[in-house]
């Protein structure tokens, strides 16, 4: 296992600085010669790596990084940080989304207070507007284990699960759930005033 991480470590553009993959954001060059985020890290061709940061991200666009990186005149637009805060949250939620269709999330209070109350849950979700009140009340259930988190908007929730008024839900232990979790580790430290900060941050 220490090997497969080791080879999946990678310089930071910016910095060059050696990072876990999971610690960066790969992008290619389109054809038309413009930098594309790769968050599955699986589109084909060359890639740039750069440390999961939107000041770093804004640092690369800002100093013309990717120009350097594909050794040819590459085209990064000023609002691209923020395409990718968006990517990053879409692709946490398509997690969601994927677990509900499995029948691995529930939503509503009862619910989720059932699924916490047999130990079964993984992740905790509370939109950004819920009830403090009500939060506390789960979060008093979740275990040690429970990753919670209040980063999206009931609007963002209800399109997740395909149905209105989404306040809370939960997501049970499970490969899904680890990928949720990762991909919400992913998006805090992105968002993080101070830039990335190593494997050793992680949930």
């Amino acid at each position: 296992m220490e090997a497969e991480e080791a080879l999946a470590d990678r310089m930071c553009a910016v910095t060059r600085e050696c990072l876990d993959e999971r610690d960066l954001i790969r992008f290619v060059r389109s054809p038309d010669g413009v930098a594309v985020p790769d968050l599955s890290r699986k589109l084909p061709g060359r890639g740039v790596w750069v440390g999961l940061g939107r000041s770093r991200l804004a640092e690369a666009v800002r100093k013309k990084v990717f120009s350097r990186g594909f050794s040819a005149e590459t085209q990064a637009a000023e609002d691209l940080p923020d395409m990718v805060g968006r990517l990053l949250r879409q692709h946490c939620l398509g997690y969601v989304s994927l677990a509900k269709k499995a029948g691995e999330a529930v939503t509503g209070f009862m619910k989720v207070e059932d699924m916490l109350n047999r130990g079964r849950a993984r992740a905790l979700l509370h939109a950004d507007d819920a009830q403090p009140d009500g939060c506390r009340k789960l979060d008093k259930l979740a275990g040690p284990d429970v990753v919670k988190m209040k980063l999206f908007t009931r609007d963002e929730m209800d399109l997740a699960f395909g149905r209105s008024n989404v306040v809370h839900a939960a997501v049970a232990k499970g490969g899904l759930a680890e990928k949720l979790v990762e991909a919400v580790r992913r998006i805090e430290m992105y968002e993080a005033p101070n830039g990335p900060k190593g494997s050793e941050e992680r949930v």
